[in-house]
């Protein structure tokens, strides 16, 4: 515990702390600063709370995002202006995704402030309210913390970020982290959602359920994010009803269940997958988002006069909204009426090996898929970088209780590798999976070695294609823009560690990866495994969705 606290003082550190530790927080990731090296004392001589130093901010933020995938909710503690705007890439794809970080920001005391002066890390004119600006763009909630306000605003940002699911930002200047507080530590309130509504839409949808016989679930991200993963897997079991995800919510659904068929792709999908979905009589659709990179482009072929779409905060039926219908109600009541009209249903036909064929011992993407299917198990985190690895990885049918985590709609090259540290250090006795490809891993890499740090036993399978070519797919094979420094990967987590354990494996034919897939099956310590693939190699949904990004990018109005 450091010697500068005064632990007489309830102080406003102690209740911001506190009232994270209340949300399920157990980890704060960042990077220190002068700003925020005040509040930095508190972190750390606080009993539930582990201090996470990170790489960089960037790194911090993606490790933040991936804790808050697998954990209530994440910290992400950063100094102004030149570490939060580091860390606001990584904030901005939370947002994007749905996610609750709660971004701290160590700031100049208030008498600086207020004085205009002209301090380092800033723009040099005076205005520190340049980055909380920017901030809002990115967050669904936002505070300037004094000694007066500070419990109020707390709560209120934290409330909007578990209400909301996406990220919250809180500015406190050095000079408030330490001021005393006037208030207790009551229990902290959930908010509660107002229904309207709920009736009608009951109504509205027994009169497009009733006369149907092919009834399909197509199930996304949103689903997980606000909590209903349990109840949209009793709707899923129901007799009759043909489930499938998009990407980004594989996982939500068990895949080893009869009813599921597969991940929907629009028209990258496997034939009996898209025909299921898209000629279903009704389609029940719950907290899916139909992005560019989970339809292949636009691809998908879905009519809003036979849908019932559930959003987080609203429904429709066929085209009819219900704006202030919570998910959770809306879901509970369409399970309860789909049990009463399901025994119409017809049963869906059972899909299986959705895998693409492979042949001989060549290492390439249909063998390596085969190889991950072959490897993974229940109860795995699996993580898939943005480009061949999370395209290939749609094929796959997940083990019953793994949980996916993708970045398809932000995209940001290089977040999975940080977002395994938050994800490992938020479930500590799952084991983690990354496939990663070597483009990408060159952004992050860093963060390597707090993995090693923190003793973490993730294996690590990094393809290495020779550069970027999920770009090359896209646009310029042959270019020098979409070539990468060669790396000696195998070599990379010595130099990031003096005293980390681990074992590297390179394998560049299918015998070679059976045979180290076997080995590291309970990994005794962080694992890089580094797999040779072909320099144009592609996923078939990767090479449908480059043809529709090549194509969208050049179109002229």
């Amino acid at each position: 515990m450091s010697k500068t606290l005064n632990r007489n003082i309830y102080s406003v550190s102690d209740y911001l702390l506190d009232r994270l530790s209340q949300a399920g927080i157990q980890h704060v990731f960042g990077v220190p600063g002068d700003y925020n090296l005040r509040f930095l004392d508190f972190v750390t001589a606080h009993p539930q709370l582990e201090w996470v130093g990170c790489a960089n901010e960037l790194n911090a933020a993606y490790a933040a995002d991936g804790y808050a995938r697998c954990a209530p909710a994440a910290a992400l503690v950063t100094t102004f202006g030149v570490g939060e705007l580091s860390a606001i890439n990584g904030t901005a794809g939370s947002y994007a995704e749905y996610l609750p970080v709660i971004h701290i920001v160590g700031a100049p005391n208030r008498r600086s402030q207020q004085k205009g002066e002209l301090l380092h890390h800033t723009l040099g004119d005076g205005d520190y309210g340049h980055f909380y600006r920017m901030a809002a763009e990115v967050t669904c909630s936002q505070a300037v913390l004094t000694p007066e306000n500070a419990a109020l605003e707390i709560d209120r940002v934290l409330s909007d970020v578990l209400y909301h699911r996406r990220p919250g930002y809180i500015l406190l200047p050095s000079d408030v982290c330490d001021e005393p507080i006037r208030t207790e530590l009551y229990p902290f309130a959930a908010r509660q959602d107002e229904v309207t509504g709920l009736s009608e839409f009951i109504q509205a949808a027994r009169d497009l359920l009733k006369p149907a016989r092919k009834v399909a679930l197509l199930a996304d991200f949103l689903a997980d994010r606000f909590g209903q993963k349990q109840r949209v897997q009793q709707l899923s079991d129901l007799q009759g009803v043909a489930s499938a995800t998009l990407l980004m919510g594989k996982g939500v659904l068990d895949e080893s269940r009869p009813n599921f068929i597969g991940t929907y792709a629009g028209g990258a999908s496997q034939p009996k997958v898209k025909a299921a979905i898209e000629n279903a009589d009704v389609l029940i659709s719950i907290g899916v988002r139909l992005t560019d990179s989970v339809t292949a482009g636009f691809t998908h072929q879905i009519a809003a006069d036979k849908t019932i779409d559930l959003q987080p905060f609203s429904a429709s039926v066929a085209g009819q909204v219900f704006s202030q219908l919570p998910m959770g109600d809306a879901l509970a009541a369409l399970t309860e009426l789909a049990k009463e009209l399901s025994v119409e249903w017809q049963a869906p036909e059972s899909l299986r090996d959705c895998l693409p064929e492979s042949h001989g011992n060549k290492l390439d993407q249909p063998a390596f898929w085969q190889q991950m299917q072959r490897f993974l198990r229940p109860d795995d985190i699996v993580v898939a970088e943005q480009g061949t690895a999370s395209f290939g990885s749609a094929t796959l049918r997940l083990p019953k209780g793994v949980t996916f985590i993708v970045q398809p709609l932000w995209g940001s090259i290089g977040y999975t590798l940080p977002a395994i540290l938050g994800a490992q250090l938020a479930q500590p006795h799952r084991r983690v999976v990354l496939i990663i490809g070597d483009g990408s891993a060159q952004l992050t890499i860093q963060e390597l070695g707090t993995l090693l740090r923190h003793g973490l036993k993730p294996v690590i399978i990094l393809l290495n294609n020779d550069g970027y070519t999920v770009e090359r797919a896209i646009h310029g094979p042959e270019e020098s823009y979409n070539d990468i420094a060669a790396w000696n990967w195998t070599k990379i987590p010595s130099a990031l560690s003096v005293n980390g354990d681990f074992s590297t494996y390179k394998a560049d034919s299918v015998p070679a990866l059976e045979k180290v897939l076997s080995e590291v099956n309970v990994p005794k310590a962080l694992t890089l495994i580094e797999v040779m693939l072909p320099k144009m190699d592609v996923p078939e949904y990767l090479a449908k969705l480059s043809k529709a990004i090549a194509e969208r990018n050049a179109a002229h109005e």
